[in-house]
């Protein structure tokens, strides 16, 4: 028997921006958001998937959304916990388990960075002395390798923060708003060699839902669908270079991120090349630059070129990042990962505003990266 055709009928999100709505409440906006975006009520949601990574348990929002007895799973992943939520849910679909299927994913930080502790990664009390779980470090230590290796520089990272800032002036959603020209971000202050201040994203907060439904519902069902080809997540092989792992062996370091977009375009049956518009994640700028590649959109080190020429701007050749990423909507862990699924179901339809990408885009990519070295993938179309 075939798999079931997967396709987002519903997506919500909520503003990104501080306020005090405590994490659940956010869910619970977002997932009414995309119920309502749907045409279908809580009742007919057959499986449910969510998490986040500090503001409580996903389950419990039937607390609020209707004790209809829907299983539903919580699912904590790092930066792909959405991912993960999604992937999950797709799988639900396909299978022919339901045929109407939840994915959320939010999140509330404290301000401050975020406060891994060693024992919860598996690593002895000594890797938080030495200072190796701030993650800038981390960040930081890698992009100065691909730097060198590769001939990025630093102003390269700078314009990929003010693109990322440009882009969250259009997005209403985001928590950043105001334009940051290269010079300001590059004069913002070093936080670790080569990343200055306004380089990088901030934990924050804010929901994201997406309902996904199998081909014989959305048809029944007045909205736009957007057809969701592949949703992959993959963990690190031997030799990868990850946070929390920042040791490999001689040699060119293996990829998680290569290794999640390979197999979602192989799912998919599309490759790079048929991409109109994609989300790549951006902690910190440095990270844009290296997916660029590792997700297959460029040859390492074209980055130098493509990024100052406009390529990744929205009116580019590969828009990326076009509501402004992790660096101007912050990263709340949980949401992340579906806030760029929701941007590319926006910008499918049509409907992204002041973001929307030129010339009817037809396809869509996200990726998403994060600690101990895990990525999730989806390819999209219309």
């Amino acid at each position: 028997m075939s798999a079931e055709e997967v396709l987002v009928c519903g997506a919500g999100i909520t503003s990104f921006a501080r306020t005090e709505d405590d994490g659940r409440q956010l869910a619970v906006r977002a997932v009414r958001s995309a119920l309502a975006d749907a045409g279908v009520p809580w009742s007919r949601v057959r499986a449910a998937y969510g998490g986040s990574d500090a503001a409580g348990n996903a389950d419990t929002l039937v607390s609020e959304l209707g004790l209809t007895g829907v299983p539903f799973i919580n699912v904590r992943n790092g930066c792909a916990t959405g991912g993960s939520a999604l992937v999950s849910a797709v799988g639900a679909i396909r299978s022919g388990a339901a045929d109407v299927a939840l994915a959320v994913g939010f999140d509330k930080h404290p301000r401050g960075a975020f406060d891994p502790r060693p024992a919860d990664w598996g690593l002895d009390e000594a890797y938080g002395h030495d200072g190796l779980m701030v993650t800038t470090q981390f960040f930081a230590m890698k992009i100065q390798r691909y730097m060198h290796d590769h001939g990025i520089s630093a102003r390269t990272l700078a314009l990929v923060a003010e693109k990322a800032y440009a882009n969250g002036v259009r997005n209403p959603h985001a928590w950043r708003r105001k334009p940051v020209d290269a010079d300001e971000i590059l004069a913002s202050g070093m936080v670790n060699d080569p990343l200055t201040r306004y380089m990088f994203c901030s934990p924050g907060q804010g929901a994201v839902a997406l309902i996904l439904c199998n081909r014989a519902v959305a048809d029944e069902l007045k909205g736009t669908p957007v057809a969701l080809r592949a949703a992959v997540v993959r963990t690190r092989r031997f030799g990868s270079f990850e946070v929390f792992s920042p040791w490999a062996p001689p040699g060119t370091p293996t990829s998680v991120s290569a290794d999640a977009a390979r197999l979602a375009f192989e799912e998919a049956g599309l490759g790079p090349g048929d991409i109109d518009v994609c989300q790549l994640q951006d902690t910190e700028s440095g990270a844009e630059v290296m997916h660029m590649a590792e997700c297959g959109f460029c040859e390492h080190g074209e980055q130098e070129r493509l990024i100052p020429s406009g390529a990744t701007a929205i009116g580019g050749a590969l828009p990326v990042n076009t509501d402004g990423g992790c660096i101007a909507n912050g990263e709340p862990i949980g949401a992340s990962g579906l806030r760029q699924v929701h941007e590319i179901v926006q910008q499918l339809r049509g409907r992204a505003g002041e973001r929307q990408v030129p010339g009817e885009p037809s396809t869509g990519f996200t990726h998403v990266y994060g600690a101990p070295g895990v990525s999730a993938c989806t390819v999209l179309t219309r």
